[in-house]
């Protein structure tokens, strides 16, 4: 057999490809060019020189080598190939995920260096003429000074790229090479005494990977201990990598980091045009940037010099990866750190039920902050019970008269409801007909402003019908709040106060959610209505009054991670309150006002309440302390689902260790037309759960029936289920880091 390159490619499936190498041979973790039945596809180098596992005459020639040196570094090819195993996905797509996608093109790498922008003759004439308006105009009354980089145009003018190509198509601005020019740092303010104490802890294990959970209240000052650790990490000639869940929150970190630090910061998330995001890729992967912050993808980054790698609330959801290579960038932050010999931080003020059982299990090192550095006192709490209230739009009157009170000082308050929308259902008052998604058999939300019904799960849209369809009678009524009807109600509530609704239909432009908090005014009174975009790390210090709406959905649900989430969702929103020298009051309204996690929230907070959840677990032998893997299937005909799992189910192997529960329908049978089904396999311990899963997935491939059904797009795949319900993957896997066996973390 003659010697080949191993190639990851990005197709959806489990096995890596032999080629013949090129001229001059090819270093693992290069891009090559290859040919891949009738196209050509860029893939990663995982081996070379290796024995062929195909005949030597149906092996085809690499085309061209895209890099003059490795693109991935061996602890990144490491890490990915680890993962890839770990969640069992197609290698391929592991590889392809760490990459931006303009260098998953076969193009040459972009230069790294971003030119700034300048006036021309022409640019400063049109200024002094006034014959620009809007965001044109007040880009050119930013560069009139001085010439400004992207970073810098970024903080002061959120959204400027669109006038910068507008101003240079015209001639009016030019870009040039930027003067090197590191921004001053800002002073620190003083740390209290837990503050000292967390960065006295993970400054000494700065040289050796020791995983930390910063537990602090809402408000108490996390962020300065993380501007404090990484400026050490900068000091050492090291690099630092910083996690945050969503790309709302980057904006407001990024200026704190740039304006305290004194070091360019790069930005990764996929909100960045393609040239800039692997632009910040290539700058971490030569060791230029020394501070990288992102979102989940971000955990790719190649670092270097790693110093330190901080996840900040690190309990969210959205660390979680749900569609394609499906992972958890919080675990595979761990993983990395771990490989790369640095310590590893997660910051939050709700950890998650996994995270504190491994800290129960020693695994992590806790650190805490009780106090809010310079707030008067925590938000008081407090129950609004709506038994026998005359409600308006779902507002109660002590509601309503709070949100009075505050605008009448002059202050802030949030009216949080997680539901975005006019109203969750349109119903018949005459025949009881309501508007329903026909492929995933559950209602249809209005959105009132763009007059139409969409549904929320396959994103299905339709009009709103003129009169009902069943009775012919135009009787037909919005049932529920959603925040488009809570803005409308308040707005006509409150006519002198502005209403500002932030959810994902006002900012799904580019920058508008940096815009929209940019535009509130410290001493004006305002009333915010928006979703769990506003329940994350946001620093409203005139935000006095949090009224959380909606309560009650959250008490009933089949999911067992519904209470932990709800805890976490009440703490964070009120967490927004009061975090001034102003004091802060919470509103929680509920039609169980008894129920025992509202009552253990309030009287003793959610360290207590996090503690029972745990106990529960622990008897009903729920993750963290069982684990449990998920296959979930999905086809057009029930049939043929019910078929495909019979034979899964008896795919598996015969071990006492095993519980099977299914097949059974998925919580949501039916979703865009196709129907799910799913079949849960549970196991006290890690081991013989992780031993009948690979031999379980070449099985599935194999079934008679596997070609009618799919598991996402074809592919069999093992995501865990870290925060939140099941997605439309098919198999889940719990955290590594309950796996000391493998994982040791000494």
């Amino acid at each position: 057999m003659p010697a080949v390159v191993r190639v990851a490619l990005p197709v959806p499936l489990a096995r890596l490809f032999d080629y013949l190498p090129p001229a001059g041979g090819v270093a693992v973790g290069s891009r090559v060019l290859v040919p891949f039945g009738r196209k050509k596809l860029v893939g990663v180098v995982v081996a070379s020189g290796v024995e062929a596992a195909v005949a030597g005459a149906r092996l085809k020639a690499v085309l061209s080598v895209l890099d003059d040196a490795p693109l991935l570094d061996a602890e990144l090819m490491q890490t990915l190939a680890w993962a890839a195993d770990y969640w069992l996905a197609a290698p391929g797509e592991a590889y392809a995920n760490a990459l931006p996608l303009a260098l998953r093109e076969p193009r040459p790498l972009p230069q790294t260096t971003e030119p700034c922008y300048a006036l021309t003759v022409a640019g400063r004439s049109a200024r002094d003429a006034g014959s620009r308006r809007g965001s044109s105009r007040a880009l050119l009354d930013l560069l009139v000074a001085a010439p400004l980089g992207a970073a810098e145009l970024d903080l002061a003018l959120p959204g400027w790229r669109p006038a910068a190509k507008r101003l240079l198509d015209a001639g009016l601005i030019e870009q040039r090479t930027p003067e090197a020019s590191p921004p001053t740092p800002s002073a620190a303010p003083a740390l209290n005494a837990e503050q000292e104490a967390a960065v006295s802890a993970v400054a000494g294990a700065l040289d050796r990977f020791q995983p930390f959970l910063l537990d602090g209240v809402t408000g108490s000052g996390k962020t300065e201990v993380y501007l404090a650790l990484i400026a050490q990490a900068l000091a050492a000639g090291k690099q630092a990598l910083m996690l945050v869940p969503e790309i709302g929150l980057a904006p407001q970190t990024l200026r704190r980091l740039r304006e305290r630090l004194g070091v360019p910061v790069e930005v990764i998330h996929s909100n960045l045009a393609e040239g800039e995001r692997a632009r910040a890729w290539l700058r971490a992967r030569n060791g230029e940037a020394r501070v990288v912050l992102g979102t989940r993808s971000a955990v790719f980054t190649p670092l270097p010099q790693a110093g330190l790698i901080v996840v900040d609330e690190e309990h969210d959801g959205a660390y979680k990866q749900q569609e394609g290579f499906r992972y958890h960038a919080r675990d595979l932050a761990l993983v990395r750190g771990r490989a790369l010999g640095v310590p590893v931080l997660l910051g939050s003020a709700t950890p998650s039920l996994e995270t504190l059982a491994n800290v129960e299990a020693g695994r992590y090192r806790a650190l805490h902050l009780r106090a809010r550095p310079g707030a008067a006192r925590p938000p008081q709490v407090q129950i609004v019970d709506m038994r026998a209230q005359r409600l308006d739009h779902g507002l109660s009157p002590a509601l309503l008269a709070a949100v009075a009170e505050a605008a009448g000082r002059g202050e802030q308050a949030l009216v949080f409801r997680n539901r975005r929308g006019y109203a969750p259902v349109l119903l018949c008052h005459a025949c009881g007909w309501h508007a329903e998604c026909p492929r995933c058999e559950h209602p249809m939300t209005l959105h009132a402003q763009r007059r139409t019904l969409a549904c929320h799960h396959c994103d299905r849209h339709a009009a709103v019908p003129p009169a009902c369809p069943a009775s012919g009678r135009a009787q037909h009524n919005p049932q529920g709040q959603g925040t488009e009807r809570l803005e409308e109600a308040l707005a006509a509530r409150f006519p002198g106060v502005p209403v500002l609704r932030i959810d994902r239909e006002t900012t799904r432009r580019r920058d508008a959610f940096e815009q929209l908090l940019h535009g509130l005014q410290d001493d004006a009174p305002t009333i915010l209505v928006g979703t769990q975009m506003l329940a994350k790390g946001h620093d409203l210090p005139n935000l006095t009054l949090v009224a959380i709406v909606g309560v009650d959905e959250g008490l009933h649900s089949v999911d067992f991670r519904a209470n932990e989430r709800l805890a976490q969702l009440v703490v964070q929103v009120a967490g927004r309150a009061g975090r001034a020298r102003k004091p802060g009051r919470v509103l929680l309204q509920t039609h169980h006002p008894d129920h025992p996690l509202l009552r253990g929230l309030l009287a003793q907070g959610y360290a207590a309440a996090a503690r029972e959840l745990l106990v529960e677990r622990r008897e009903a032998l729920l993750p963290p302390y069982s684990h449990q893997a998920l296959l979930r299937v999905e086809a057009h005909q029930r049939a043929d689902v019910d078929a495909f799992l019979a034979e899964a189910h008896a795919a598996l192997p015969d071990d006492a260790a095993l519980r099977i529960a299914g097949p059974m329908p998925a919580p949501m049978p039916l979703r865009a037309g196709r129907h799910r089904g799913q079949l849960l396999v549970e196991a006290d311990t890690r081991g013989p759960l992780h031993a009948a899963l690979r031999p379980w997935q070449h099985a599935l491939a194999a079934l008679p029936s596997a070609r009618k059904v799919r598991s996402y797009r074809g592919r069999i795949r093992f995501p865990r289920p870290e925060v939140g319900q099941w997605a439309d993957a098919s198999l889940y896997k719990a955290s590594p880091w309950t796996m000391p066996r493998r994982f040791p973390t000494s």
